[in-house]
């Protein structure tokens, strides 16, 4: 059994920042990645940030580039995903997944408001 579970959303003012966590707890042996997607209504859930867990290498999407950085502690199975200079449009929910053994695990996701 797999646990996987984010903190840290929450509401923001547009420019603020906030800092996600991601754990993954239970019967690992090796998690390849970690990262997050996110999802708005009506729309395709989409890749935010993930981190290969054995080189480090980091892949971001467009639209965080710069803005948005993961990071990982593979002692604690855990990522973070600093967001800064965040705007309305980074309103979503945030799903945190873990994959490991060819599986992919999610947490139940974490709402993110950037609202003034």
């Amino acid at each position: 059994q797999v646990q996987v579970v984010g903190s840290g959303g929450g509401l923001v003012q547009p420019g603020g920042s906030l800092r996600l966590s991601c754990a993954a707890s239970g019967s690992i042996f090796s998690i390849y990645a970690m990262g997050w997607y996110r999802q708005t209504p009506g729309k395709q859930r989409e890749l935010v940030a993930m981190i290969i867990s054995s080189s480090g290498r980091t892949t971001h999407a467009d639209s965080v580039q710069g803005r948005f950085t993961i990071s990982r502690d593979n002692a604690k199975n855990t990522v973070y995903l600093q967001m800064n200079s965040l705007k309305p449009e980074d309103t979503a929910v945030y799903y945190c997944y873990a994959t490991l053994n060819s599986r992919t695990y999610w947490d139940q996701g974490t709402q993110v408001t950037v609202s003034s």
